[in-house]
């Protein structure tokens, strides 16, 4: 059923079309949910779940039905926050006091939990968000690749932190504690990814943990449950489900939240922090929107140029924060790169997310298409044209991709992070146009620059670093490798996450220090010897 994106044509299946090996059932699992240790089932109100692909039947197309999820109410809200709280125990409970090394074993206790149950996850993020086949198994597996990193990482940090340091008289030892309860918001573009990296190390840190799976992308984590049920002390992860107001607005007005990870819009995340009664007590890991520029130089090789520029703009339909969501292409290089920009677009396949080759799939987000035609309409009545063929056309939940040329600055497509499978392309004669539009936006977070002139790159170099937090050059914007510090500058980030920032960022230091005589030398070590202590220790992990 696959088609062209400058072929427009039927792409949606019947029942009867869709291969064995990917159908699905109707997930009655989505009604599940985790508190204290205990995997429920709720009977209360639930919201169906509406996959974007689209099944033809009866005559007309209808969206996939998948399943349902708990609308709970503030009660079990406050639930999940007493069951966390009693799991931390004011920073005394099992868990956070718990040594590195047995918190590292609960970890590793959780990954073939959560392998067993890697198809039926894959297939549950394809149908939910529409997300490839191949993308939705490589989230699966990046996801655990992350969470052995951070093992890695914690061994290392810890090692580090097992000696004693002598300074000025003292003898201190300085090691990473928690923070608290940590509540978890992941972004449903990668449902499954984005959420573990932000739970997995605030788990690996001692905190308990209550995350909120986003509004597209709940069903995927219903197969999770047991696996956190079975590996982790009752407590310490706890699953809410509904409206964010009704669910998260309670959390947040209590007061016990201690950190907060969110990945999604800077207005949601601005209304989160300003619920919490103490917000100078609150931390914050957030990340937000991006409108990541890639800047094509007047000499650079257009080739390499179309094919990162392609990549970054179009993968999992520019549903990314970290994707190219404007182009600034020199004058002189416009009719050449455009031809072969457009050119190489209309190849790319349309189609359902199981099918081999398919870079376009359908949008998960409700009244999505029209969104994005309504920006482009915009972008039009204000002179810019939709320059490839068959741009813009919708199919139900596919919008087949529009490339809008010959875009400004100040146009609201140009200002707006779209979220999608549309790429202004604006036109520029000097490199400080492209400078002043970084400093001037309020997302902060890459550039990917295509050029080969040391000096020209250099200069643009040196501005764009104090603007954005990656400058990529000749290569798309992108998260990756997870060792990497990923943040943003401005709206678009509070906090670094890396494997290794991570572990940083959901910790703070802390030390036990003594005046260096011999009777407080005396004291440590008959701890250290007779191991009476979890936190002031020189055990070694290998």
């Amino acid at each position: 059923m696959a088609t062209t994106v400058n072929s427009p044509g039927p792409v949606f299946p019947r029942t009867a079309d869709i291969p064995g090996s990917v159908r699905i059932d109707y997930c009655e699992a989505g009604a599940r949910y985790l508190i204290e240790g205990q995997v429920r089932t709720w009977t209360g109100p639930c919201q169906e779940v509406l996959s974007p692909i689209c099944v033809a039947g009866a005559g007309r197309l209808t969206q996939y039905k998948l399943g349902h999820y708990p609308l709970m109410t503030e009660a079990e809200s406050l639930q999940a926050i007493e069951a966390a709280r009693k799991a931390y125990g004011k920073g005394c409970g099992d868990w956070p006091t718990m040594s590195v090394a047995d918190r590292i074993r609960h970890v590793e206790a959780f990954m073939p939990r959560m392998q067993a149950v890697r198809d039926e996850v894959v297939k549950l993020i394809m149908w939910e968000i529409g997300k490839s086949l191949p993308d939705a198994a490589k989230e699966f597996d990046r996801t655990l690749e992350y969470i052995a990193d951070t093992i890695v990482a914690l061994k290392d940090l810890d090692r580090t932190s097992s000696r004693f340091v002598l300074e000025q008289g003292f003898v201190a030892q300085v090691r990473r504690s928690p923070l608290g309860v940590v509540l978890c918001m992941g972004p449903y573009n990668y449902p499954l990814n984005e959420t573990f990296t932000t739970l997995i190390p605030a788990l690996i840190m001692g905190n308990a943990v209550i995350f909120k799976p986003p509004k597209y992308g709940v069903l995927l984590h219903a197969p999770l449950l047991q696996a956190f049920a079975e590996s982790f002390p009752p407590g310490v992860v706890n699953t809410v489900y509904g409206d964010g107001p009704v669910v998260v607005g309670p959390l947040m007005t209590s007061g016990r939240i201690d950190v907060l990870a969110f990945i999604g819009s800077a207005k949601v995340a601005s209304i989160l922090k300003h619920q919490h009664p103490r917000p100078n007590r609150l931390r914050c890991v957030l990340g937000l929107e991006a409108k990541n520029a890639a800047v094509v130089l007047p000499d650079a090789d257009l080739d390499l140029a179309v094919k990162e520029c392609l990549l970054g703009a179009t993968s999992y339909n520019g549903q990314r924060c970290t994707a190219i969501k404007i182009i600034f292409l020199h004058r002189s290089l416009a009719d050449d790169f455009c031809a072969r920009f457009c050119d190489a677009l209309g190849k790319l396949r349309v189609g359902m997310p199981w099918e081999e080759g398919v870079a376009i799939t359908p949008l998960p987000e409700e009244g999505k298409p029209k969104w994005l035609a309504d920006l482009v309409g915009e972008a039009i009545k204000g002179g810019a044209r939709v320059i490839n063929t068959a741009g813009g056309t919708i199919d139900h939940t596919v919008y087949y991709p529009a490339v809008v040329y010959p875009a400004r600055p100040d146009m609201r497509i140009c200002q707006v992070e779209q979220f999608g499978p549309v790429t202004p392309i604006v036109p520029y004669d000097d490199e400080q146009e492209v400078i002043d539009w970084l400093a001037d936006s309020p997302f902060g977070q890459q550039v990917s620059l295509f050029g080969a002139d040391p000096q020209q790159l250099s200069e643009i170099i040196d501005s764009a670093v104090n603007q954005v937090c990656r400058v990529n050059l000749n290569s798309q914007c992108q998260r990756g490798p997870d060792k990497f510090p990923f943040t943003g500058r401005k709206d678009s980030a509070e906090g670094t996450l890396s494997v290794s920032d991570a572990l940083r960022v959901f910790s703070i230091r802390s030390l036990v220090a003594a005046k260096a005589t011999e009777y407080n030398e005396q004291i440590v070590s008959k701890i250290v010897i007779g191991r009476h202590s979890r936190f002031l220790s020189t055990d070694f992990i290998f």
